[in-house]
């Protein structure tokens, strides 16, 4: 039986994808790791490549690895969004390159080599490590491709300043590597903490970092708690998130008012959620449509620091 990896998800009808493609993105809750594929295993790739370069080499690298000799690979990003690097990058593999574009996307088709060069080097690249800078000085565990991988998010580091000690039942909203995390957990009264995050890597790697019997970390959409958050995170006493407000590289507003909706959805009257946001984006009417007060406890530096009480 044939087997064809697809990594991501791309526009439907920009390319085609066979019935039966295995998803392989750390992004897609319940797919593959394509780490864990067998070399040799595949008959054919599709991979919308990310934009780090770190993370891109990474993934390519392992697909190559994964792919039977001969077997086609066809790799595609948006133009602006690292498309156009795409056959050197290939080429460094030792792949030879036929490119093609259309859609604002620039596509690249290769059959994989016999020998490609340098697959264990990009593995290793992009493999997950200790991060010094995000908690001095040992670190934590972090890989390229999340979410402010190798340093601390300025917002975050806002938040960090602000936070009160929380006390009882909570929830870190995506909640990446566990940067948060580790701050609310220092607290003796914090009873139980669900850490949620949609990137697979930053939940395998918050496991990691938050060795503590209290936490429960998961893979899953904060934007869709009905369809894949357990039921039994519900009244909860405080909330906190630094939510995105990127998809696929592009502004989406949307994607911080939806965590908004599940933190009102999750906390118990009078639970609170602390969240931090850019300046500019525009959360207030979200939270005072879903909660009954909402304070601005700091604003500088671009980033303001909001309380909400349900």
């Amino acid at each position: 039986m044939s087997v064809t990896l697809l990594y991501g998800r791309p526009a439907p009808g920009l390319v085609e994808v066979p019935p039966g493609a295995v998803q392989v993105s750390p992004l897609a809750p319940g797919a593959q790791d394509l780490a864990d594929l067998p070399d040799g295993h595949a008959d054919q790739a599709l991979v919308l490549a990310p934009g780090g370069t770190l993370e891109r080499d990474h993934v390519l690298a392992q697909a190559l690895r994964v792919l039977k000799p001969g077997a086609p690979l066809t790799v595609f990003a948006p133009k602006d969004k690292g498309g156009s690097r795409l056959r050197k990058a290939l080429e460094g593999f030792g792949c030879e390159v036929a490119e093609d574009a259309r859609r604002h996307h620039r596509f690249c088709h290769v059959a994989r080599p016999e020998a490609p060069v340098g697959l264990a080097a990009a593995i290793d690249a992009g493999a997950p490590r200790r991060v010094p800078a995000l908690a001095p000085p040992s670190g934590m565990w972090s890989q390229p491709g999340v979410f402010s991988w190798d340093r601390i998010d300025p917002g975050s580091a806002r938040l960090l300043e602000a936070l009160p000690t929380l006390a009882g039942r909570g929830a870190d909203l995506g909640c990446g590597v566990g940067v948060l995390a580790a701050r609310v957990l220092a607290a003796p009264a914090v009873t139980a903490l669900a850490c949620v995050d949609l990137d697979r890597r930053a939940v395998a790697c918050a496991r990691r970092n938050l060795d503590d019997p209290r936490v429960d970390v998961v893979q899953a959409d904060a934007r869709r708690p009905g369809e894949t958050l357990d039921d039994t995170l519900a009244d909860l006493d405080f909330v906190v998130m630094n939510p995105p407000f990127h998809d696929g590289g592009r502004e989406d507003r949307d994607l911080g008012v939806a965590f908004v909706r599940t933190a009102a959805r999750v906390l118990r009257k009078g639970g609170a959620c602390w969240l931090v946001a850019n300046r500019h984006l525009p959360y207030e009417a979200a939270l005072h449509e879903a909660f009954a007060r909402v304070d601005v406890k700091a604003d500088a530096g671009g980033y303001k620091i909001l309380e909400a009480r349900k």
